[in-house]
């Protein structure tokens, strides 16, 4: 894995909308998606869609219907490499370097439509996204939890990365990004990525990881004290600070910490 701490990359394309969704493959978007996947996205219209199917499964035409169709999201100005097209020309296979991932060593891969990328020229590099949080917040918070407690409430949204939704790891990319750094999107791979820390030594800012006996790591939390931590719950369907429930301790594997700049 590449360096943690933002670098320039080389890039094909940019994103040219607010936020644009990456998709598993063309054929992934249901009906319900439309205001998604339209030249110009209208991401409330498709919140709003998506939240009329409130009781909907996995299977259906809410928000656990993402599950297996959606990988993440890319915003305004963030660059991707552009691998292809489809036959129509229409969508763009992509890694977005911004995120890392063990997909692939280039960046997180998926599909997008291809109207929400502008060309670059050949070769171009791109900086990296600037800091825009202090090191410290005023009252001594660290300020991966101030940026998080400022969106309890929020309904969670699988592969959320923005403040109209966020998912477990999805927080945790936007708020290290605001530090102007950068780290892998996944929460298995958040895990991996970071410096691993004592369950009894973990400091306000780390992360707690949580998998199931046998199974890969599938959730995250960052720390805001000892037994209690702000996070993108699905479960809950909003983002929450809240002690450690006991179905969470049940499942707490592990605590780590991401770099700072």
């Amino acid at each position: 894995m590449s360096s943690p701490v933002a670098a320039v990359v080389t890039a094909t394309h940019l994103v040219r909308v607010p936020v644009t969704t990456v998709w598993s493959g063309p054929d992934s978007p249901r009906p319900v998606d439309e205001p998604m996947v339209r030249e110009i996205p209208d991401a409330t219209a498709w919140l709003a869609a998506l939240d009329a199917h409130p009781d909907d499964d996995e299977t259906g035409d809410g928000r656990l219907g993402l599950h297996g169709r959606v990988e993440t999201q890319l915003l305004d100005g963030e660059p991707v490499v552009v691998l292809g097209t489809d036959a129509s020309g229409a969508w763009a296979q992509v890694v977005a370097p911004w995120q890392l991932s063990p997909k692939d060593e280039r960046g997180y891969p998926g599909w997008v439509p291809a109207a929400h990328l502008a060309p670059l020229t050949e070769g171009r590099t791109v900086t990296p996204p600037s800091a825009t949080l202090g090191t410290s917040a005023q009252d001594g918070t660290h300020p991966a939890v101030a940026e998080a407690r400022r969106h309890v409430g929020l309904p969670y949204l699988w592969c959320g990365i923005t403040p109209l939704g966020f998912d477990c790891s999805g927080l945790v990319l936007h708020t290290w990004r605001l530090l102007g750094v950068l780290v892998t999107r996944d929460a298995y791979a958040q895990a991996e990525f970071a410096t691993p820390v004592p369950l009894d030594a973990v400091e306000p800012g780390d992360l707690y990881f949580f998998a199931r006996p046998g199974r890969a790591i599938h959730h995250v939390g960052i720390v805001v004290r000892p037994g209690r931590m702000v996070h993108a719950s699905e479960t809950g369907g909003v983002l929450v600070e809240e002690d450690l429930p006991a179905e969470r301790v049940a499942t707490l594997v592990a605590a780590g910490r991401l770099p700072m700049p």
